[in-house]
């Protein structure tokens, strides 16, 4: 911006502190209920409009730009006839600066690294999740009016719009965090947004290990499988932690490869340098212009890619991923939702004959059997804790069945008194037939590698 003068009155000293308060109250002060705590900042707010180009001052991202709006912010509470403890205006302050650079209310909440998901029921009902387990916050926004411009603030970021002839929209966050909403008339009590976050800190394979998701030797197993270009698919339930592990094994992806991802709403983290992203665009106003999945991976094709990270299939798309995977994109990743692996694969089956080419179902089979080599099934368990539960091998066809094989398995074995899962990882003692496939890849598979077990 450069000189900022022109946006924030010379004179005004910028505060010195810029650490969020986290505001668990939401306006619930001593002596102040909600709405007159709402009424009050809504005339800060006006008032701001006034001294400053707010919409100027809010694509600026530097904190001087920051500091200076707070310090013009704390200059219009000081001087507001109500009276307030220092505490109050402190707290008044940066609720309006988050109105102005982030998005409201809802920002705390994003600032908590230890909450996983916020589900904005209504603008009077806000629930978290911490570590797998849902609890109501006293988080409230003014009206359904607020709501909805937080809303709009965050899909028009990422070039997408909401109204009542597009009332639903998919959408992301700055972090990569991912983000639905859905208005009247669809939604009957009003605008309710969900936000699926993504740490600041991508999840490492160290983490995995530490939170018990898998073992050393499974995530061995897995790491070359990945480095020897066989076909993976992840299989899972709504936040069994798919994405994630998707993250983690693309980790794995040589440097030297080029590869292209492909998205509905871009979430994946790449480490690489080599990397082309895609992501799906919605249908504009007039109901056209809309790029589907299967249209990108058919570009994709196109493109020389040596891998190609599709970030979950959920329609016809799946039968290009198949081709895709069978004609020299070896080791390929995506995800689809599916309670087991053998679930997935007549997932699969269903979603590729959605394409409508009139291809018999052996046909379909035989081109899942050879294109997937691995079938890795995570799940959630009910103390919030996400573990790898099936290792599985897809080892051909036996007459019009597609032949599976597991090789590591979660067994839950019951509950502790403090509400965690217990179990075992297990190691069914059968070596994959992609063992050879690794060890000509030059990596060590050895035997003892499929007799390991490991109590959680």
């Amino acid at each position: 911006m450069g000189d900022l003068n022109h946006i924030v009155p010379s004179g005004v000293v910028p505060a010195v502190h810029m650490g969020a308060v986290p505001v668990a109250d939401n306006g619930k002060k001593a002596g102040l209920n909600f709405k007159v705590y709402q009424e009050l900042k809504s005339s800060v707010h006006r008032d701001l409009l006034n001294k400053i180009d707010v919409e100027k001052v809010a694509t600026v991202r530097d904190e001087r730009t920051r500091s200076q709006a707070l310090a013009v912010i704390q200059d219009l509470v000081a001087n507001l006839q109500t009276p307030l403890s220092g505490r109050e205006r402190e707290r008044l302050s940066l609720e309006v600066l988050d109105e102005v650079f982030g998005l409201g209310p809802l920002e705390p909440l994003l600032q908590d690294p230890g909450i996983n998901d916020i589900l904005v029921n209504g603008h009077k009902l806000v629930y978290v999740e911490r570590a797998g387990i849902l609890e109501e916050t006293n988080i409230r926004f003014k009206d359904d009016i607020h709501l909805m411009h937080i809303i709009d603030k965050i899909v028009s970021g990422v070039g997408r719009h909401i109204d009542e002839s597009s009332p639903m929209v998919d959408a992301r966050l700055a972090d990569g965090s991912r983000v639905n909403a859905i208005i009247p008339p669809l939604a009957i009590d009003g605008p309710h947004l969900s936000i699926r976050r993504f740490g600041h800190v991508p999840v490492s394979e160290d983490n995995l290990l530490t939170n018990q998701t898998l073992t050393p030797q499974m995530l061995e197993l897995i790491k070359g499988a990945v480095k020897s270009r066989l076909n993976i698919v992840i299989s899972g339930g709504t936040g069994a932690g798919k994405t994630t592990l998707l993250n983690v094994l693309s980790g794995y992806i040589s440097d030297k490869e080029r590869i292209v991802s492909i998205e509905d709403s871009a979430e994946l983290i790449m480490k690489q340098r080599h990397v082309v992203r895609l992501e799906c665009r919605p249908a504009n106003v007039e109901g056209t212009g809309a790029i589907k999945q299967r249209q990108l991976l058919i570009n994709s094709l196109r493109m020389r890619p040596d891998r190609i990270v599709v970030g979950e299939v959920r329609g016809e798309e799946a039968l290009d991923m198949l081709q895709a995977m069978n004609t020299g994109h070896d080791g390929s990743l995506t995800t689809i939702h599916a309670n087991s692996p053998r679930d997935a694969v007549a997932r699969m089956e269903t979603m590729a004959l959605m394409a409508n080419l009139n291809l018999p179902e052996k046909a379909v089979r035989r081109q899942i059997a050879s294109a997937v080599a691995i079938v890795i099934q995570v799940a959630r368990m009910s103390d919030g804790s996400r573990r790898v539960t099936h290792l599985t091998e897809i080892t051909g066809m036996e007459e019009d069945t597609v032949s599976m094989q597991d090789v590591f398995l979660f067994e839950k074995q019951g509950i502790a008194q403090d509400g965690r899962v217990l179990g075992t990882f297990t190691a069914t003692g059968i070596r994959p037939k992609f063992a050879d496939r690794l060890k000509a890849s030059g990596i060590n598979v050895p035997a003892a590698l499929f007799e390991h077990s490991l109590k959680v």
